[in-house]
């Protein structure tokens, strides 16, 4: 019996053969003279998700597949690249699994902003006057101010990632800190509801800020880059799923294609 050529199948973009069927054919002698064998088992191409793509905002996963399930017999298993040509285009669907919008990052950010302001005031108030209940205050204005912030910081980020070293964005991250803080502070201060007042520091600019906090500004936006900004921009939702149920069979988790 001659030997049997493997299928020469074309290479779909976006697509690998995740499982290939091995075709035995039959060994009994006579049967492919009394009655013509047929194979039936689906041949599917699955998608390989380059976990790159879906870790910025605006790539979704892509599932692939291809089924070649219509009967055919031993004779046919050497095929040409001409023949798989006439078998439908693989049909591509695109995830659930989408970005979060910029109203949620920007939620996240404003939430961050707030919950460190708390923490940064607190972690003062025991340092400077010992004090162990640890009264963290800040203002809702905070929510706006952090919020918005860092959303253009994350704008800032996807310019300057591949351009600037990590240091040089931070300083520009804290330049900026530093002009949105006396802004926002100063436009508040004509309504009398600036909720900051730096006037005690030596180094301080009409109150609004201070340099002083050049250094904690600026390990901030480290902390704020490598940390907050990146993995927000990894995360993704499902708009499909229904809470409590488990996730499907192409799963993202933080940016990345989750196997098991």
């Amino acid at each position: 019996m001659p030997q049997q050529r493997p299928l020469d199948l074309p290479s779909y973009p976006g697509c690998g053969a995740s499982a290939l069927p091995s075709v035995t054919p039959p060994t009994q002698p006579g049967a492919l003279k009394d009655k013509e064998a047929t194979f039936t088992e689906p041949l599917v191409l699955a998608a390989e998700v380059s976990p790159g793509l879906s870790k910025e905002p605006g790539f979704s996963a892509v599932s692939c597949s291809l089924r070649l399930d219509q009967p055919r017999s031993p004779g046919t298993a050497s095929r040409t690249r001409a023949d798989l040509a006439q078998q439908p285009s693989p049909v591509c669907t695109m995830a659930s699994a989408e970005p979060l919008t910029a109203l949620s990052r920007w939620y996240l950010y404003a939430i961050h902003g707030y919950f460190c302001e708390v923490m940064f005031t607190a972690a003062w108030e025991f340092v400077v006057n010992f004090n162990w209940k640890f009264p963290g205050v800040t203002s809702v204005w905070a929510l706006f101010i952090y919020g918005t912030s860092i959303l253009i910081v994350e704008r800032m980020y996807l310019h300057l990632r591949g351009r600037c070293p990590l240091l040089l964005r931070c300083l520009i991250y804290t330049l900026w800190t530093y002009l949105w803080e006396f802004t926002t502070g100063f436009i508040l201060r004509q309504f009398n509801a600036c909720p900051w007042d730096y006037s005690q520091f030596d180094f301080d600019f009409m109150g609004l800020i201070t340099l002083e906090y050049a250094v904690p500004w600026f390990c901030g936006a480290l902390i704020m880059e490598q940390l907050i900004i990146r993995n927000t921009l990894r995360l993704r939702f499902d708009r499909d799923a229904e809470p409590g149920q488990p996730a499907s069979a192409l799963a993202l988790a933080n940016g990345h294609v989750k196997t098991d």
